[in-house]
């Protein structure tokens, strides 16, 4: 059975370790070293995980999270590419897939789409499909629940869902799953989606999540 969160831990890895610490990320304010930071601490560190979501405990997070950021980077990096460890709720069977498929895929694009000559590339299909399947629930807790409009994110072939405000105008996004995905994750700027709909509604998109 394909792993493909082994397969995007692997990717990103190889793209941390061949940007280097000081990079760029999609990742406001991250370089390559902090986003390396954060990936450790989130499945090494239980005590400071929940930080990343919870905004009351974000200030803990912050200061675990910057204390790993001064470990040699090779460090971070090797950590990371090794794994969970046997302690580690990602370690416990199907969690690490069901938690890091898209995390780990978006994350990799937050790194290889951070300079100005990126270029979207093929996903393999299964990779493709496994974000599909996932992209209703997170898109609806994260797009749909900022937008203020209508979502329609649809792919190529016609399959598509619905999400964000009944009754508000709707605004069509066409493009692969992977670039859904990284829609939905405010990454919208650096994908190739189309973008269709009422000029007010794309606006008022606009102002609230990025669009190429």
């Amino acid at each position: 059975m394909s792993n493909h969160a082994l397969a995007e831990r692997h990717r990103l890895a190889e793209l941390l370790t061949a940007a280097g610490p000081d990079a760029p990320t999609l990742c406001a304010g991250w370089t390559t070293r902090d986003l390396a930071a954060h990936l450790v601490i989130r499945e090494r560190r239980a005590d400071a995980a929940p930080g990343i979501r919870i905004g009351a405990l974000a200030g803990w997070t912050r200061r675990v999270q910057d204390g790993y950021a001064e470990r040699p980077y090779e460090d971070l990096v090797r950590l990371f590419r090794a794994g969970p460890p046997v302690y580690s709720l990602f370690a416990l069977p199907g969690a690490d897939e069901a938690a890091n498929t898209v995390e780990y895929f978006v994350h990799a694009e937050d790194v290889a789409r951070a300079g100005d000559d990126w270029t979207a590339r093929p996903v393999p299909p299964g990779r493709s499909e496994a974000l599909w399947r996932r992209l209703p629930l997170l898109a609806r807790f994260e797009a749909g629940r900022h937008s203020p409009v209508r979502l329609t994110l649809a792919r190529p072939d016609g399959r598509s869902l619905t999400v964000g405000p009944a009754g508000a105008p709707t605004v069509h996004l066409t493009g692969e799953p992977a670039e859904l995905v990284l829609f939905a994750y405010g990454r919208g700027a650096r994908t190739t989606l189309t973008v269709d709909g009422p000029p007010d509604a794309v606006e008022a998109l606009r102002h609230v999540l990025p669009l190429p």
